[in-house]
């Protein structure tokens, strides 16, 4: 079992606790740098969109998990960063210009959906997010010399300083930076007063306020943020796929990207990222379990939308903490066997009054 004993107000501030996590997080990153050498071409594919959904994933873990604001309307930001992509690369502009416009437009798209939903909460937050995403999605869809319509819009490779990305790995390679960037940039961000602002917002609105946290500016930024994430991961999407149309941004993409959070974790970076992998492996096990179905039930239209809905109630009903919250408590097991407790990882039926107060 491990012990962190702290000698240095510091060591609160490290991004690695202790030198098992920087041994066990560099062995995950060679293992992911050689993935061009051991992955086959299909499995490269799926790679590329768990990098894609991680940061999608990341920015709505940001805004849901971390500062407790519910948004059923991400595909709409999905939406603008790859739209912005498209044009501008059909503008002339490079990439690396390119990206962190779609990444500011899908910020400055959050700040304006933030400020109107500044004293919304809860099922009314996520009906105006709702609502937000159909508008976006009807004005894709109508606005036809600028978007395209229903036509949509192609893409060429990305061409990052007169390198052209066409390949697997090397477009592999991208998802993978980018996919570290937010990953190490939300890390800090949580650590820092502006986090700590987010999370004592998302425990309690009430007891924020009066420790002095601006509680528009912050669920602004945070807004903001998680839009200009979800933005970038827009515009890998729009790479990846090399066509986009308003079909790909529908309702359903939004609860989609929930499912991300809830099922990986809320309220960790890690969740996104086991989400993300879930929610693109899931499909591949569906199909494969087909075989050993019976005909009728394997034929069935919306299995695979029924095994989704099953296993979020699941693991609302069962794992609340999602799939990061399961492996805490295998790795918790592991470090204490065999001493562990048998209702060690009960749930726990009653709460004090002020964990209630919001």
């Amino acid at each position: 079992m491990r012990f962190l004993f702290k000698t240095a107000y510091d060591q609160d501030l490290r991004l690695f606790k202790h030198g098992g996590q920087v041994f066990w997080y560099g062995l995950l990153f060679v293992v992911l740098l050689a993935a061009p050498w051991w992955a086959s071409e299909y499995m490269m594919s799926q790679l590329h969109f768990i990098g894609i959904y991680s940061i999608v994933g990341l920015g709505l873990m940001l805004l849901v998990g971390f500062t407790g604001q519910i948004s059923l309307g991400h595909a709409a930001f999905l939406a603008v960063g790859a739209y912005t992509e498209a044009l501008l690369q059909a503008a002339g502009w490079p990439f690396w210009l390119t990206l962190p416009c779609a990444a500011l437009l899908s910020a400055a798209v959050g700040i304006v959906v933030g400020l109107p939903a500044l004293r919304l909460k809860g099922i009314y937050l996520a009906i105006a997010t709702l609502a937000f995403g159909v508008i976006v999605e009807e004005i894709i869809t109508r606005w036809d010399s600028l978007t395209g319509g229903n036509s949509g819009k192609h893409l060429k490779p990305v061409e990052l300083f007169g390198m052209k990305l066409d390949g697997d790995a090397d477009f592999y390679y991208l998802c993978l930076a980018l996919t570290a960037l937010c990953c190490i940039a939300l890390a800090n961000l949580l650590r820092s007063p502006t986090g700590r602002a987010f999370v004592a917002i998302r425990d309690s609105e009430i007891s924020a306020s009066c420790m002095g946290v601006n509680l528009a500016r912050y669920k602004t930024m945070s807004f903001a943020l998680s839009a200009a994430l979800t933005g970038i991961g827009g515009a890998l999407y729009a790479h990846k796929v090399t066509f986009i149309s308003p079909e790909q941004f529908t309702l359903l993409v939004s609860i989609e990207l929930v499912t991300i959070v809830i099922l990986g974790g809320v309220g960790s970076l890690h969740g996104a990222v086991f989400g993300a992998a879930f929610i693109i492996v899931l499909p591949q096990i569906i199909s494969i379990a087909k075989d050993y179905l019976p005909s009728g039930v394997a034929g069935a239209s919306g299995l695979q939308s029924t095994v989704f809905g099953l296993l979020l109630i699941g693991f609302i009903i069962f794992e609340p903490m999602g799939l990061y919250g399961r492996w805490l408590k295998i790795r918790t097991w592991l470090d204490l066997f065999p001493f562990y407790r048998k209702g060690m990882f009960r749930r726990q039926k009653t709460y004090m009054k002020s964990e209630r107060l919001r």
